[in-house]
């Protein structure tokens, strides 16, 4: 599973013009995933991504996790995380694992975000094309792949 996190001011994503999710401070989540992903794949993630000390504290040390500053989550499905543009120009998503798997797994990872942060944790719609706003605070933007955990 691969997230690319952004610590954001604010997001929000459309679909069809009309607004269906928006935070204040806090994360936004584009999250991908791949057909060998599983539920230990959403747990490790969901606490790593909870408990990273990614927001500044008063001396402006990036010292602060977002439980600490009451920050929200914005999670949006990018199954484009997983493309694979080593041959020619047209990025192969062979990787990107089918709604069948998909969705249960996505469903996972926004309920566990939820039991782990007592704070705002929307949505985009799973498959939509969606338009999604952000004014990316730092700007912070960190990328996680639950199978380079070493990384």
């Amino acid at each position: 599973m691969r997230v690319l996190i952004q610590r954001v001011l604010k997001a929000n994503v459309k679909v069809n013009d009309v607004l269906i999710s928006e935070i204040g401070k806090g994360l936004l989540l584009l999250v991908g995933i791949e057909n060998a992903d599983s539920d230990e794949d959403v747990i490790w993630l969901a606490n790593k991504i909870v408990n990273m000390r990614i927001f500044s504290d008063l001396e402006g040390h990036m010292n602060l996790s977002l439980n600490d500053v009451q920050g929200e989550i914005l999670v949006v499905s990018q199954f484009t995380l997983h493309a694979n543009t080593k041959k020619g120009n047209r990025p192969s998503f062979i990787l990107a694992a089918r709604p069948e798997h998909a969705v249960p797994l996505y469903e996972s990872i926004i309920r566990n975000l939820k039991i782990l942060t007592q704070n705002k944790v929307v949505t985009g719609e799973f498959g939509a094309d969606m338009q999604v706003a952000l004014v990316n605070d730092g700007p912070v933007t960190i990328w996680m792949d639950s199978k380079r955990r070493d990384s």
